[in-house]
């Protein structure tokens, strides 16, 4: 039987080394070696035989899946690194956990449920509309959300040029000029709760993911991190 081969690119993520794009931006900074040659180019597949080096070191056999569910605190990105300076989950991240990824993001001011994994293989693959995973979220606005509003939400918005899918929205308790509402995703674009609610002139005041896909934020406290057990990793994902 032929042994399958596979892009380097998708072998260095799933070894947990980085995601894919970085994986494929490092064989064109010339870290990665295979078979005693640089590699110039991520249209490369490999097999066992092939010897890797990055940055001179073996690389690393493709490890179990890991998945962690993370509270995310406010004032924190979800990104490695910002040019702008501002801090990163992963200076806040125990010491404990292994190179992990954040599956999606939550933007700096957003909080709550964030998936962490050893895999950038399965980041991507969680992260892929096809699967369909809602995301729901607790969200206090400034001013009262009419009827109105929550039909126009049901049935999707066009908002700039672009068009945001139908979600589900109900009230939770107003609060004096605020009102808390249970917001529902099947989409997940680039800020787009705050953009949707912004369009209705109802700023966010705060935001919280409470639950992505069947991975629920639960009682995790603010910058607690668990671990998914493989036996519930393995039926879900």
């Amino acid at each position: 039987m032929t042994e399958k081969k596979e892009r380097i690119a998708k072998i260095m993520a799933a070894a947990g080394l980085c995601s894919r794009r970085d994986a494929e931006r490092w064989i064109l900074d010339g870290r990665v070696i295979v078979n005693g040659k640089p590699l110039n180019t991520p249209a490369c597949v490999i097999g066992s035989e092939d010897v890797v080096l990055v940055d001179g070191k073996p690389l690393a056999k493709k490890q179990p899946r890991r998945l962690w569910c993370y509270h995310k605190p406010a004032g924190f990105i979800t990104t490695n690194r910002d040019p702008e300076g501002r801090p990163t989950i992963f200076e806040k991240l125990p010491t404990t956990l292994p190179r992990v990824v954040a599956v999606g993001r939550l933007d700096f001011n957003s909080e709550g449920l964030l998936l962490l994994t050893t895999d950038g293989e399965l980041a991507r693959e969680l992260e892929l509309p096809q699967k369909g995973w809602k995301r729901k979220y607790r969200v206090r606005v400034h001013g009262t959300v009419t009827p109105e509003v929550i039909k126009r939400l049901t049935q999707g918005v066009r908002i700039k040029g672009i068009s945001y899918a139908p979600c589900q929205i109900e009230v939770e308790r107003v609060q004096g000029t605020n009102t808390w509402v249970l917001m529902t995703l099947t989409e997940g674009k680039n800020r787009e709760i705050r953009r949707l609610m912004d369009f209705f002139g109802l700023p966010v005041t705060r935001l919280i993911r409470v639950s992505y896909g069947p991975f629920q934020l639960g009682n995790l406290a603010t910058g607690e991190v668990r671990e998914v057990p493989q036996k519930i990793l393995k039926e879900w994902v």
